[in-house]
């Protein structure tokens, strides 16, 4: 994807998370009777604004990063006397800690809506269909052989690969193990145990079922051409959806896994490639590009191979729910998520796993375009996951963030008066130290990973 479609993906995306972030303080502090004196999007100059009846300035900002809604306060400027009982700092702390939570809540909210909805649209999942485990792996421990079928994991039962997916992540946090029943290709069931204590914090760095020893069975597949990445070697070279690749450089391919492997060989390297299509043979000069993962540095050209619909009917499931069970799964899905995204920074905190899972807005919007380029479902799915992370950050006890404005209410609910402005100018400046380290360190990872491919 180009560099314009890319920013464009994140800048929507932005604009999305932080309306819906803003708008729960907006409606809130309305539902308590306190008048809102501007709501904006962004920070900076305004490139847009306009009056709504209530008074409320509205407002699209340059900066795109953030936006806030200012409310009618007298710490911040003179009130008249008649609008003294819409001030924001006349309001009980019940009321100010509801119009400071409203805002991570509706990042909640959002993500809940978005998985609903896609529940109830349907999704077309890869069934849990286990490849041969690589030897000295946690799952060749255990027992597992090519084709087994996953069909419950501690007694809850399993569609998806991405159930399993799941599940195994927060036991490799949680450092612990995972009965799971398996189905073979004989129909035959057994309970294997999967322990993942001798899993490390650092295999988190990249595709951890891959380390256990978990791969999705792919069933063999002809080396014919699916779809192309736009802007891809593969579409640069000419190459085409239903062409067949029968040699490289000289030697046979026979198999989709058989391209794969020789591409992956020659990163940055021309290559030519053997190409029937329409019953005749020609040649096609290709460089795969340099792509670099987990110290690993391999080649890719961008192509997805041809699945004939007898694997798909074999490989995928589609998941579709009622409008109630939708809304239960888009619930626990939120839940699960905030929760883990809870445990991985208080393992960050104590030292126990790597500040590099931290990501920045390079990282960010990286994802956001990759998102946007394999479809909407995709999109959507992405804007949920980052809603749920901004409400988890928003929520940390950090001065400056919504978690340290809640922290000041509590405090106030116990001592029965409000912080001191002494103490919450100290905390100010602990929380703006506390998030340029963090920023930091996410600037500092989008860098690593730029220049690491």
């Amino acid at each position: 994807m180009s560099f314009i479609h890319t920013l464009a993906a994140f800048i929507v995306a932005l604009g999305i998370l932080i309306v819906v972030h803003e708008y729960g303080h907006y409606l809130a502090a309305r539902l308590c009777g306190i008048k809102v004196l501007r709501f904006s999007v962004g920070f900076g100059r305004p490139i847009a604004r306009w009056r709504s009846r209530g008074g409320t300035e509205w407002v699209v900002a340059a900066v795109p990063f953030g936006g806030y809604v200012k409310m009618l306060d007298e710490r911040e400027g003179p009130v008249e006397p008649q609008e003294l009982a819409q001030a924001f700092n006349r309001q009980s702390v019940a009321r100010r800690f509801l119009v400071v939570v409203a805002g991570p809540l509706f990042n909640f909210v959002f993500a809940i809506a978005v998985y609903s909805a896609l529940f109830m649209h349907g999704l077309p999942e890869a069934r849990p269909v286990v490849a041969a485990p690589p030897a000295a792996t946690p799952a060749a421990a255990a027992g597992f052989r090519a084709g087994d079928t996953v069909k419950a994991i501690d007694g809850d039962p399993i569609q998806t690969w991405q159930e399993v997916r799941w599940r195994v992540l927060q036991a490799v946090l949680q450092h612990g193990s995972l009965r799971i029943e398996v189905e073979n290709q004989r129909n035959h069931r057994a309970d294997l145990v999967l322990d993942l204590h001798g899993v490390s914090d650092a295999d988190m760095e990249g595709d951890v079922l891959s380390r256990v020893g978990l791969n999705l069975y792919r069933p063999p597949l002809d080396p014919v051409l699916g779809s192309l990445v736009p802007g891809s070697p593969a579409e640069t070279a000419g190459l085409a959806p239903g062409d067949r690749i029968t040699k490289l450089d000289g030697d046979q391919i026979e198999s989709w896994d058989a391209l794969v492997t020789a591409v992956r060989a020659h990163p940055g390297q021309r290559v030519t490639l053997t190409v029937e299509r329409g019953g005749t043979l020609r040649t096609v000069e290709v460089r795969p590009e340099v792509v670099e993962s987990d110290g690993e540095r391999f080649g890719r050209i961008g192509a997805a191979p041809q699945v004939p619909p007898s694997h798909a009917d074999k490989m995928l499931i589609r998941v579709q729910y009622g409008l109630f069970a939708s809304v239960a799964k888009a619930v626990q899905k939120t839940t699960d998520i905030a929760l883990f995204s809870l445990r991985m920074i208080g393992k960050m905190i104590v030292g126990e796993v790597s500040w590099r899972h931290i990501s920045g807005p390079v990282t960010i919007a990286d994802y956001a375009g990759q998102s946007a380029q394999l479809g909407w479902i995709s999109y959507v799915t992405f804007l949920a996951l980052i809603s749920i992370s901004l409400g988890v950050l928003n929520l940390l006890p950090i001065p400056l963030l919504d978690g340290g404005h809640l922290m000041y209410y509590v405090a106030e609910i116990i001592k029965g008066s409000p912080v001191s402005e002494r103490a919450m100018e100290l905390g100010q400046r602990v929380g703006l130290a506390l998030l340029l380290v963090m920023m930091a360190f996410a600037f500092y990872n989008d860098l690593n990973r730029l220049l690491s491919g």
